[in-house]
């Protein structure tokens, strides 16, 4: 695995002496080496980062609260690694505000190319959008990730905008000594 860490976590995600890196590392290893995956690197997605780092906060915070609830930590760690998985910018894609009800099915069509999936995870992609999508989600683990995907959008958004106007003081304080 890479030298990879969650936003705002302490956790290097390649420190195979932290038992929770150990862990979540058993669950996602294979994926993370696979091309597609690491393709995601290449995509924009939320303000400044990349859609890996967005599905690797995803699934690494998902993971956490399915330890903590007693869910299903495998089938979290991987679909929220999953559950973006598709390759069009979609801020300037034909698919509009329809993006929000297709990408899912994208993401789940490209997952099942690259590694066998079990019908929770199937699920947790597929609803990861709940509530717009039409189907209310069967699983516990698919509230976790639709919820964490939500969070971490919120997160990204939220850090990106507190480092621009923290800049932008930091630009105008300048403008003022001078």
């Amino acid at each position: 695995m890479v030298c990879i860490k969650a936003m705002g976590s302490r956790i290097y995600l390649d420190d195979m002496n932290e038992r929770l890196a150990q862990e979540y590392s058993d669950c996602v290893k294979d994926l993370m080496e696979n091309e597609l995956v690491q393709r995601l690197g290449e995509c924009p997605h939320h303000m400044d980062i990349s859609r890996l780092q967005h599905v690797i906060n995803v699934s690494y915070y998902s993971f956490l609260l399915a330890e903590k609830f007693g869910l299903d930590t495998r089938a979290c760690a991987r679909a929220g690694l999953l559950h973006d998985l598709f390759f069009y910018d979609y801020r300037t894609s034909e698919y509009g505000v329809k993006h929000t009800f297709v990408h899912p099915r994208q993401a789940l069509d490209n997952a099942r190319t690259i590694t066998e999936l079990s019908d929770k995870e199937e699920e947790i992609i597929l609803n990861h959008m709940w509530p717009a999508c039409i189907h209310s989600p069967r699983y516990m683990e698919t509230y976790v990730v639709s919820m964490v995907d939500k969070y971490c959008a919120t997160f990204e958004a939220a850090n990106y905008f507190c480092r621009k106007l923290k800049y932008s003081k930091l630009f105008s304080r300048k403008e003022e000594l001078k």
